[in-house]
């Protein structure tokens, strides 16, 4: 067995490694906290679709304490170089609009804002990056998901790579007026950029007082104990997989610009359990698409990278030290790798880049059973899109990215899948819409949402159930625009594993009649009419007649499956309120193991 040494070795006393790791940690919370509480839209304030985190000088990711994993596993790094390329004389009190996905950043709906810190001497020594997803990024439609735009400029949004938009702590007004002047709604707009602004600077001060008491060589010195550290342990991590290769793919239901049967993506992935080494080839995967689903590098990258950190150890610290060790192998023009412009990318943080993720993670289990997980749910569903229109009171705009459900999670070998998961790359961290805050922040109504029996992909440890959300307008019509996945080609099981039950959207109109919806588009719902969704499941993990006998009972007795599932693929009989019936169980699963 190889091994490959660590030639980094920078130490630090354990007890004060630990300390400065949670100021750190607890400076990007405070930096998310302050988001949280003054975004002006409901994507922000109650989606939760933001990311704030810490880079050294250089553009290495210290922490992402409660991110997006898509957000920030790579890109960010891209992301400083560009800004470090196009402004070579960054000082004090400046900030910097970034939202290019040619440039690292991950799609154009993502505004991020990073500010260097510099010491009193003027040494930049940190770098705040604040990434807030936008309701509206002056796209052509009103969606921040152009899933079927041909290009960035049918696509429609507003693209600044790097671009100055503070300098002395002062807006530079030609950038804002720019922003204003593209937004569909602008007051909102303002409003989240100042939250974003705000929070960044929050992290700057915060970086500041911390350097001013430890002393920045010794914060730096600790950036590198901790990567060091952080490298080790996922060494350790990957130790304990069996070594080997596997390539699992996935397909994206079909779209205008795919192939007819949809976009198929593979993930080659190697392990090298006694190097404590991955790599990730996705070089051999079809070029860029004349649509929206194609990935920006950034997004190519953390979500390869997701698969192996779903497989792990979850205490690996995920940063630039751990990330040295595992390799993505991409090439340029590309539909998962690094697109050329002006390649639309529109929706690269979602659709196929959780089907990268799942091939990741369904290799991992091909290489060793023991790890990896079946496919997640894919996303993204009408009920998670973007809602617009005027408010019937005021005629005034609106433009909201909502979330009132998600796809369910993988089952993996140890448990059931995540309900709430709502995306892999997004690792569970969005929040669903109260009912109640939903209707107040949109003129609309939501009647149901409700777990749907049987949906969940069956195995030893279930997928989490996909969720029936109907919903509609009160007095004036509401356009709903989605790109969604898994109507044709659901979530993979694992190991035995089933399917997870597909997505499926239809409009029921005033006189009670239905029409099913398509994979994608912009529908406008009228008052009386109302949209009904129902998300992706996750697929299962194992066989199914290995789920305890107990857990089956426990299902049908929770709702998650109906007496007539549990025995048709469990094998166990029991009532509807999950009373077992323990002899006629034993002859049911006798008799089907006989007859596999």
């Amino acid at each position: 067995m190889t091994t490959t040494p660590l030639v980094r070795r920078h130490h630090r006393d354990p007890v004060a490694l630990a300390i400065l790791k949670n100021r750190f940690e607890a400076i990007a919370r405070k930096m998310a906290h302050t988001l949280l509480k003054t975004g002006r839209s409901g994507v922000l304030n109650t989606a939760r679709d933001f990311s704030c985190g810490i880079l050294t000088a250089d553009g290495e990711l210290v922490t992402g304490a409660e991110c997006y994993p898509i957000h920030v596993l790579r890109g960010p790094d891209l992301m400083h170089a560009t800004m470090k390329a196009f402004h070579p004389d960054l000082r004090p009190g400046d900030a910097v609009l970034h939202n290019s996905p040619y440039h690292g950043n991950t799609h154009a709906a993502d505004h991020a804002i990073m500010i260097p810190v510099f010491d009193d001497r003027g040494r930049h020594r940190f770098t705040t990056l604040v990434k807030a997803h936008q309701a509206d990024c002056g796209n052509s439609i009103p969606t921040t998901y152009v899933g079927t735009a041909r290009d960035v400029y049918e696509e429609g949004a507003v693209i600044f790579p790097a671009v100055l938009v503070q300098r002395d702590y002062r807006d530079i007004d030609d950038i804002i007026r720019m922003c204003e002047m593209r937004i569909r709604v602008p007051e909102q707009w303002r409003g989240d950029y100042l939250a974003a602004l705000g929070a960044a600077r929050i992290g700057e001060q915060e970086l500041l007082d911390l350097g001013a008491e430890r002393g920045w060589d010794a914060l730096e010195d600790h950036t590198r104990a901790w990567f060091d550290y952080s490298e080790r342990r996922m060494v350790s991590a990957l130790g304990r997989l069996a070594s080997g290769r596997a390539v699992a793919a996935g397909t994206h239901d079909a779209i205008p610009g795919t192939p007819p049967g949809g976009i198929r993506v593979q993930a080659d992935v190697t392990i090298d359990a006694g190097a404590g080494r991955v790599t990730i080839d996705l070089t051999d995967n079809p070029d860029r698409m004349p649509n929206g689903l194609n990935l920006s590098q950034g997004c190519a990258l953390s979500a390869a990278i997701v698969g192996i950190f779903n497989c792990i150890d979850h205490t690996v610290p995920p940063n630039a030290g751990s990330l040295r060790r595992i390799e993505v192998k991409l090439r340029e023009n590309c539909c998962v790798g690094i697109p050329r412009h002006p390649t639309s990318v529109s929706v690269a943080t979602t659709n196929l880049s959780d089907r990268l993720s799942c091939a990741v993670q369904r290799a991992v289990a091909e290489i060793d059973p023991r790890f990896g997980m079946a496919d997640g749910g894919p996303p993204f569903p009408p009920v998670a899109g973007v809602l617009s229109g005027f408010e019937p009171d005021t005629g005034a705009p609106y433009c909201n990215g909502i979330l009132f459900a998600g796809s369910g999670g993988p089952g993996n070998p140890y448990t059931d899948g995540w309900v709430t998961l709502l995306s892999m790359g997004n690792a569970g961290m969005p929040q669903m819409h109260s009912i109640e805050v939903a209707e107040i922040q949109h003129p609309i109504v939501i009647h149901d949402r409700a777990i749907v029996p049987d949906t969940g992909g069956d195995g030893r440890r279930r997928g989490a159930p996909g969720t029936l959300t109907r919903f509609g307008p009160t007095a004036a019509p509401v356009e709903v625009g989605y790109v969604s996945d898994g109507t044709v080609h659901p979530a993979e099981g694992v190991g035995g594993g089933l399917p997870g039950g597909p997505s499926r959207q239809w409009r029921v109109r005033a006189d009670g009649s239905e029409e099913i919806l398509p994979t994608y588009g912009q529908v406008v719902l009228q008052p009386g009419e109302s949209l009904i969704s129902i998300t992706a499941a996750g697929g299962g993990c194992g066989d199914p007649l290995e789920r305890e006998v107990e857990r089956v009972a426990e299902d049908v007795a929770e709702g998650w499956v109906t007496p007539a599932r549990a025995r048709s693929v469990y094998a166990v009989v029991c009532a509807a309120d999950g009373t077992l019936d323990p002899a006629a169980t034993a002859a049911e699963r006798a008799a089907r193991r006989a007859a596999a």
